[in-house]
């Protein structure tokens, strides 16, 4: 068994791993606690129960993501490899997690109330990083705000890969370029007679 950090990072590891091969309905403590080789009693020493346990490993996914951004020198491209970064680990785990969790949502209040946080944290994803770095590069005025950025990422990724289209370079190039410079730098191209 492993020990500290290292066991924490293994249950979950676990806990995604598991939640992409079977969902979260069919999620278990003793599944989380066998894939990880830990004990229940650590599992429920650290978290109170399944829905806490998810919201954590969901966290700790998306900081490993957030430090794995590349600094490119610019916000075109800190965007661009943000995304691209993240996009290329929707796969079909990603599918049955996000959808199975979506799912349970609906039925079980607890998870939806701690999922809910989540989500509501902007602070979780790329783009609180991206713009610190954009407004040192003097690229955004310093009060630049994230959310609606994050939000239009987030819907224009989850809408793809919902009707099953690519989130192949060509739709980042458009996302990036069409809708997260123009919104973060407050510079929309003219329309066009």
């Amino acid at each position: 068994m492993v020990r500290g950090i290292a066991r924490e990072q293994a249950i979950l590891t676990a806990t995604i791993e598991l939640l992409g091969e079977i969902g979260y309905q069919a999620l278990t403590m003793d599944a989380v606690a066998q894939r990880a080789r830990a004990s229940k009693q650590t599992i429920y020493r650290r978290w109170r129960g399944k829905p806490e346990l998810v919201k954590a490993a969901l966290d700790a996914r998306d900081a490993e993501h957030v430090t794995a951004i590349p600094s490119t020198g610019t916000l075109r491209g800190d965007l661009l490899a943000a995304l691209d970064t993240l996009c290329a680990q929707a796969d079909d785990r990603y599918l049955t997690m996000m959808t199975g969790l979506i799912h349970a949502m609906r039925t079980d209040a607890d998870l939806a109330e701690i999922l809910r946080s989540h989500v509501a944290d902007e602070d979780q994803g790329p783009f609180p990083t991206i713009v610190e770095r954009a407004v040192a590069r003097g690229e955004v005025p310093v009060r630049t705000s994230t959310t609606l950025a994050h939000q239009v990422a987030e819907g224009q990724v989850i809408r793809r890969m919902v009707l099953g289209q690519p989130l192949d370079h060509d739709f980042l190039t458009g996302l990036v370029d069409d809708l997260l410079v123009p919104l973060l730098t407050r510079s929309f191209p003219e329309d066009e007679p």
